[in-house]
């Protein structure tokens, strides 16, 4: 038998065996508080559309009327077949919204990181990673070749020990505004502390933050109120903004600067007119409707009250995201099933997403769901855990 074929095998048993088997359930219908999953109909509470946007009828128009004016595709890079005007449109009004110098348009959170984090380091630099950070951040660090040091999640004091250490001239500190496993918040405002003293830059990485945090979901930033010239922010359109893409802001030279060397996007064909038409009106959304904030804070509220209530692990955290860490992985996807089969989806989040033995449920709050829902949710995830 051919060596690849029989080590493809060998590692679906394994997986399978070992409770890390993945399978894609069937979602019909729009994203969206309820949805029909795997042929029965589910109150959704593992989508990051936190302010109900995926839906919106006026992201929905605006989309269609950008299809009818700038056609479906972008065609190729923007640096082979050019700038479309929605591209600089939506820059310009990303660039607004964050209170920044310049933007830069990604096609996914993922390829972002990698751009940025592969642009600014080489062999000589050092990037200091948040243990709990994104996968994409890990592999960014891996491909940047730089030396990777990793600091425990949220521990300022930590990073600065290995500040203090550093001999490299050029110094990255990378992490999460907003944890996506966990739901906890970094301390932006001490990392931030750290950077004239270290000369060191930070890239902060905004996607569960965007549309979420700050008076006016401007994001972790905002939140902890910090402006520095050293700092890049990447945020996401496909979560809080309902939408598809993501962006980076920061100095106008770091922008030059990534447009020639960031390969994901000068390697990329750009974001189809239609995801820019949804975006650019999901951020008017964001701006002018604050209800939905305070909307997605009184659901996060009611859910983690009644999980503390009803004796389940809760963090203290602020944001939607709400982890019910249960152990095993198996132990995770039997729970998961039982949540579906009683009308909830929630998906079981395993290693390596996880360290092992902390497999959990997911939950995550959108400003779509009602009082009604949060009060049926935890009813289904007390019976399904059985508390």
């Amino acid at each position: 038998m051919n060596p690849m074929l029989e080590y493809i095998d060998e590692e679906l048993l394994k997986l399978d065996s070992l409770g890390l088997l993945r399978s894609l359930k069937r979602v019909q219908g729009p994203q969206g508080p309820r949805a029909i999953v795997n042929g029965r109909e589910a109150l959704i509470m593992c989508s990051n559309d936190y302010l109900g946007l995926a839906n919106h009828p006026l992201l929905k128009e605006a989309a269609t009327e950008a299809v009818h004016r700038w056609g479906a595709g972008a065609g190729a890079s923007r640096l082979v077949s050019g700038t479309m005007e929605p591209h600089m449109m939506l820059e310009e009004r990303i660039r607004r919204f964050k209170e920044a110098e310049a933007a830069l348009l990604f096609n996914s959170g993922y390829n972002a990181n990698l751009g940025v984090i592969s642009a600014l380091l080489d062999r000589s630099s050092e990037v200091f990673s948040d243990k709990l950070n994104h996968a994409s951040i890990v592999d960014a660090c891996v491909l940047s070749r730089a030396r990777v040091r990793r600091y425990p999640s949220g521990d300022a004091s930590a990073l600065e020990k290995l500040l203090k250490t550093s001999k490299a001239k050029r110094k990255l500190i990378v992490t999460d505004s907003v944890f996506s496993m966990d739901g906890t918040i970094a301390p932006l405002n001490d990392i931030a502390g750290l950077l004239d003293r270290y000369g060191a830059m930070l890239l902060v990485d905004d996607a569960h933050a965007t549309g979420v945090l700050g008076p006016k979901g401007r994001g972790g930033l905002e939140h902890f109120g910090i402006s520095h010239p050293a700092i890049i922010a990447m945020g996401t359109l496909g979560k809080a903004l309902g939408s598809f893409g993501a962006f980076v802001t920061g100095s106008r030279a770091v922008v030059d600067l990534l447009v020639s060397k960031a390969r994901a996007f000068v390697y990329t064909t750009a974001l189809p007119p239609s995801v820019c038409g949804a975006a650019m009106k999901a951020f008017d959304i964001v701006e002018n409707e604050p209800v939905l904030r305070q909307r997605l804070r009184e659901n996060t509220t009611r859910l983690r009250e009644g999980l503390s209530k009803a004796g389940l692990y809760a963090s203290g955290s602020e944001t939607p995201i709400v982890p019910i860490v249960v152990g095993p992985a198996r132990k995770a996807v039997e729970a998961s099933e039982k949540l579906l089969e009683k009308g909830v989806f929630i998906q079981a989040v395993r290693p390596p997403t996880v360290p092992e033995g902390t497999s959990r449920l997911r939950v995550t709050l959108s400003a779509s769901h009602s009082a009604e829902d949060v009060d049926f949710a935890l009813s289904a995830l007390g019976e399904a855990l059985g508390v």
